[in-house]
């Protein structure tokens, strides 16, 4: 099991709620998408790191279970691991709580590619990315 970090907290508004009553699937993506650049902040793929080096990520693959839904005015937490990093992609994970509840409230799972930019393809990390990155595989 990797170590999980606090990678977004927020509230679900009305206006985030379906005509079901509770926050739509769109929400959802942009609060993970959001712990998605904490996370890659934290493990060192920083904005200004990529725009230096004129590389990018992108998402190739994500998996989303619903678990419980969230009405408006609760408050959420993500949690972000880290799971695999391969010479071109990283895989992690976010789980979204409802705070006052405790419950878990969806969870997803990602694939993302490391992109050269001037070349439009897939491109390994640099090694001393690659073995950062690692560090944050490693047990609590």
């Amino acid at each position: 099991m990797s170590k999980s970090f606090d990678t977004y907290r927020g509230a679900v508004y009305p206006w985030h709620c379906d005509h079901m009553n509770h926050m739509n699937v769109m929400h959802y993506v942009g609060k993970f998408d959001e712990a998605t650049w904490n996370l890659f902040h934290l493990i060192g793929l920083t904005r200004a790191r990529l725009a230096e080096a004129r590389r990018g990520m992108a998402a190739v693959d994500q998996h989303i279970v619903y678990e419980r839904e969230l009405p408006a005015g609760a408050v959420i937490a993500v949690t972000s691991r880290l799971i695999e990093v391969r010479e071109k992609l990283i895989v992690f994970e976010h789980v979204m709580n409802h705070v006052e509840t405790g419950n878990v409230a969806a969870r997803t799972t990602l694939k993302a590619v490391h992109l050269d930019l001037d070349l439009r393809k897939a491109c390994a990390f640099e090694a001393a990315l690659a073995a950062e990155m690692r560090g944050f595989l490693a047990e609590s």
